[in-house]
């Protein structure tokens, strides 16, 4: 149990010695009520209270005379470069903002670049004059005046500067990241692969982070998990598919990398071995005993997403693979390896899956639009003789053995949907645009419209969110009034035949 420190003799006789400045403002009616927002990039090397409190005392010193705080916002971990929606106490922010009864009448912060980066300031600006809530500034010395051109070009300015501030640490954090990989091998962080553990490599090469107590770590192989991964190179080597490594994997009870360490993927189920987690371990160069570093890069997405009233940009941050050439690779070899490096080289030039004999790419026009009628799932893409079509195996995946009764695998062509779609005239009542005989354009009216196509073994439908169409089979013929002429040989009397369907 804690207990709220007493305030010691010596507090109680400072603070009454100390001669405050009287201020204009003393409650809230009589002044501005301000909301101070904060950040601090980092968890593991800021302090959250001391970073706060410097932020808070710049805000405090500037509303001196004019208000008081009093509510706080402050996002702990987060890049300014998070558009102010994405950052938790920033979007609690502009959700009082909107707010009639929001409790604060301004603002403010103790730093432009602990606030806003590029930008942002200005896409928040129509949000705060539309809700009436100004915003106080060091830099502007008050309240920032969105008419004064001085002022807008100074915040432009300040938006450049952080912008600029941000791309050099970058720069420079970058340089010295790839100097440490290929120079000295050291390991840079983040969970060890599959196959190794972290164990002590000396004290910090720094003297002041070594004082700190900062160690570097290096890998090790796992007496527990790295024979798997050696028998998976090896297989892979036979020329064994990846589906079926994994099932064999899983088939044998062999911990999957999240259930054999779930302390450091608590995000994953750890219950069984994946494609994609096998193929991760056969595509990882770290396991010839180099250090390789610059796999992967964070993008932000090209594709600007706006707030509900369009006005704030929302990047979204992509992780992406880099191509070999721009990996950085240890000179040296930094830790044991597991398979030798023409191992890893000849196990990359396999490949197990069909590829075309034109060596054309292949084109799903109808790709995401098909969902199985059986289990609700939307169908695989699926080349097979040498058509494109759409298959769905009911959750029933390569890394596991059959071991009950499944549903029969569905298979449709697209060729065949297509056809259906041209031909129904039911369906061009409400949708005349997909009798063109053009496929993508088909392809396209359905798109835009939210149309999905639903197939079962029997039936399929085109679905709207008001509507359901079921597709004729192709060929069929409503001949409802259709009439069989009478014969010419003078058969007067015979009566006139009940028109029959034709189902190809």
């Amino acid at each position: 149990m804690t207990t709220t420190p007493e305030v010691g003799t010596l507090s109680s006789w400072a603070t009454g010695q100390r001669k405050l400045r009287p201020r204009r403002f003393t409650t809230a009616k009589d002044g501005l009520r301000f909301a101070f927002y904060g950040r601090m990039s980092t968890v593991d090397f800021q302090d959250r209270a001391s970073s706060c409190r410097w932020q808070r005392d710049y805000a405090e010193d500037l509303v001196a005379g004019h208000g008081r705080i009093v509510v706080e916002f402050f996002d702990e971990g987060i890049s300014r470069r998070v558009a102010w929606p994405d950052r938790p106490q920033a979007a609690r922010l502009l959700a009082a903002v909107a707010e009639p009864a929001r409790g604060f009448d301004a603002i403010v912060v103790g730093e432009y670049e602990r606030a806003f980066h590029g930008q942002q300031l200005e896409q928040l600006a129509p949000t705060l004059l539309r809700h009436g809530v100004q915003l106080w500034l060091p830099e502007t010395f008050g309240p920032v005046d969105f008419d004064n051109p001085r002022q807008l070009a100074l915040l432009d300015l300040l938006g450049v500067h952080s912008q600029r501030e941000v791309s050099r640490a970058r720069h420079r954090t970058t340089a010295a990241m790839r100097a440490q990989a290929e120079l000295q091998g050291r390991h840079l962080g983040g969970r060890p692969p599959y196959g190794y553990r972290l164990v002590d490599a000396g004290p910090h090469p720094n003297r002041a982070h070594a004082a700190w107590g900062r160690r570097l770590h290096r890998l090790e192989p796992d007496p527990a998990t790295a024979p798997h991964v050696r028998w998976i190179f090896a297989q892979r080597l036979t020329g064994r598919s990846v589906a079926s490594i994994a099932r064999a994997l899983n088939d044998t009870g062999i911990p999957c990398p999240s259930g054999a360490d779930p302390a450091r993927n608590p995000h994953r189920s750890g219950q069984r071995w994946m494609l994609t987690t096998v193929a991760a371990i056969l595509a990882n160069p770290r396991y010839t005993g180099r250090q390789v570093w610059n796999r992967q890069r964070n993008d932000h997405d090209d594709h600007d997403d706006l707030t509900p009233d369009g006005t704030i940009a929302r990047h979204r941050e992509i992780q992406r693979w880099n191509a070999a050439p721009q990996w950085v690779i240890s000179r040296q070899i930094a830790h044991p390896p597991l398979i030798t490096e023409e191992q890893f080289v000849a196990a990359q030039a396999i490949h197990t899956a069909p590829t075309p004999t034109d060596g054309a790419p292949r084109h799903y026009l109808l790709a995401g639009l098909v969902c199985c009628g059986v289990c609700g799932r939307i169908m695989d893409s699926h080349w097979v003789h040498g058509r494109p079509g759409y298959r769905c195996r009911h959750g029933h995946t390569s890394t596991r053995t059959k071991t009950s009764p499944q549903p029969k695998i569905l298979y449709i062509r697209e060729d065949h949907l297509l056809d259906r779609i041209r031909h129904d005239r039911g369906l061009h009542r409400h949708h005349p645009a997909l009798r063109s005989p053009d496929p993508e354009k088909v392809t396209a009216h359905l798109r835009t419209h939210n149309l999905i196509i639903v197939c079962d073994h029997h039936i399929w439908t085109i679905e709207a969110e008001t509507a359901v169409n079921t597709l004729n089979p192709a060929g069929s013929v409503l001949a409802a009034t259709a009439k069989i002429p009478a014969q010419r040989d003078g058969d007067h009397a015979k009566h006139e035949e009940s028109p029959r369907f034709v189902w190809k």
